[in-house]
């Protein structure tokens, strides 16, 4: 069992205290939390669900041995020892200074606070002395990367690196702002929204929709400048400025006035509300939004682009490879919602995939990697068999060993064994495969390395059980 990481404690446990604490404790740190809510352990609870069966969905490698969870009865319990303090109480400035006090009082020599708060300035937080940085993140917490970060520059340098080991993208700002850069944005487009509805110009979900269908997908992997930048053609940005820069000087909007939160504006923005989502509880919005957040940050994934890019990086701190009975693991992964069925289970594609993954890992360890492909050689599969023995649904880790059955002259031919957690064998993989040079497309002997490689470890795991035993359950689309 790998040693946990630090102990964070979590200092209010609504929905921004409890993404961290499942950001931090799927990341293989203990987690203290003091919440006075006695509601506050059923909350947290739920919202763990939903990372766990989400967050490991987004890499292909297992997170860290999840830490142990505390919950304590006084905030003295939570923050002695703690490596790391996350503030997450209420947004008022005369109750975060009194929960500073008492924080400090426990504080380790050389420890600071780091505080979820939404838009006060990082000076005010410390006005009383505190040693506060402000480290911001959006909701959920265990699934968006950015976490915005402001104070004294000594502060922020110890708190970057923490915010990078648990998979986040740190935003360090130099200059202080209020609400930050996101929140600022945010509150722009919420302006917006608010003068459109007064005005009966778009309901609530015309507004959800001209984000979700149009111009979110593409701030989500470029963000506003370079999607700006394409919208000037060839010219680049210099042509969008000349092209779009007098519109800002029409009447488009009205960001710098606030319509009236009257008890009309409100009631229609909550009608329209109803009847936009009102057919789905908030933990079935909650699911749903999760889901949604994984498949689209793991389309970011394979370009790298934006988000993608922070979870691969992440990805290459993980731990991967080991030996299972003597075998090499080549590929360890929970199985994503994008890998599951109407029936409720992983498909026969995704065993497909998987096994693609673990030939990938098992070519690596003969030599056959990345620099060895770009150098105009590879393997090609020419047969795959898949047996499908047990259920597997998603949010399961499976772990894939292989076993080189043949390694002689052009011929690769591997048996995967998929495995629960359990060590339960849940399907078997056997991938025949010819070594080519990628120039004439035509089948070659490997390299000498990549082939006494092979043929050490078909010698290494000849003579063990022959595969294909076992029944089989079937699995159908």
């Amino acid at each position: 069992m790998t040693a946990p990481v630090g102990t964070a404690a979590i200092i209010g446990g609504g929905v921004i205290g409890g993404g961290w604490a499942a950001r931090f404790l799927l990341n293989g740190w203990n987690v203290t939390v003091f919440d006075p809510d006695p509601g506050a352990a059923r909350k947290i609870g739920a919202v763990l669900d939903r990372a766990r069966a989400s967050l490991p969905a987004l890499y292909d490698r297992p997170l860290p041995p999840e830490g142990t969870l505390s919950f304590c009865a006084t905030l003295e319990d939570a923050v002695q020892g703690a490596d790391w303090v996350q503030e997450s109480v209420s947004e008022r400035l005369e109750l975060k200074h009194r929960v500073y006090d008492q924080i400090v009082a426990h504080l380790p020599e050389g420890g600071f606070i780091a505080s979820s708060t939404s838009g006060f300035k990082a000076s005010d937080l410390a006005a009383n002395g505190a040693p506060v940085v402000v480290v911001h993140p959006f909701n959920p917490v265990y699934l968006l990367p950015l976490a915005e970060i402001t104070g004294a520059p000594e502060l922020r340098a110890k708190a970057l690196p923490v915010v990078q080991s648990i998979g986040m993208s740190p935003l360090e700002m130099h200059a202080e702002i209020d609400a930050f850069i996101g929140n600022r944005f945010q509150e722009t487009i919420w302006r917006e929204a608010l003068w459109m509805i007064k005005d009966g110009i778009a309901t609530t979900a015309q507004i959800d929709d001209a984000m979700r269908m149009g111009f979110g997908l593409r701030l989500a992997q470029m963000g506003l400048f370079e999607t700006y930048r394409l919208a000037g053609g060839e010219a680049g940005m210099a042509s969008y400025m000349e092209q779009f820069g007098p519109s800002l000087h029409w009447p488009w909007s009205k960001l710098t006035d606030v319509p009236d939160l009257d008890a009309a504006l409100v009631q229609a923005i909550s009608d329209q509300s109803d009847a936009q989502s009102g057919h789905m509880t908030i933990a079935q919005m909650e699911t749903l939004r999760d889901d949604n957040l994984v498949a689209i940050l793991r389309g970011l994934r394979r370009t790298g682009s934006g988000a993608g890019g922070v979870i691969t990086a992440h990805e290459e701190r993980l731990d991967t490879g080991g030996e299972i009975d003597g075998l090499p693991v080549t590929q360890r992964r929970a199985v994503p919602v994008t890998w599951t069925d109407y029936n409720g289970h992983m498909n026969e594609a995704a065993y497909l995939e998987l096994g693609t993954w673990a030939t990938d890992g098992m070519m690596k360890l003969v030599g056959a990697d990345d620099a060895y492909v770009a150098s105009g050689k590879s393997f090609f599969t020419v047969d795959t068999r898949i047996r499908y023995l047990e259920e597997v649904h998603r949010g399961a880790v499976l772990t894939a060993t292989t076993q080189v059955l043949e390694g002689a002259g052009k011929t690769m031919k591997l048996f995967h064994r998929i495995l629960k957690e359990d060590g339960s064998l849940v399907a078997t993989i056997e991938t025949l495969m010819l070594h080519t040079d990628l120039n004439t497309r035509r089948a070659c002997p490997p390299e000498p390395p990549v082939a006494e490689a092979l043929e050490t470890l078909a010698a290494a795991h000849a003579g063990r059980d022959a595969p294909g035993a076992g029944g089989s359950v079937g699995q159908r689309n």
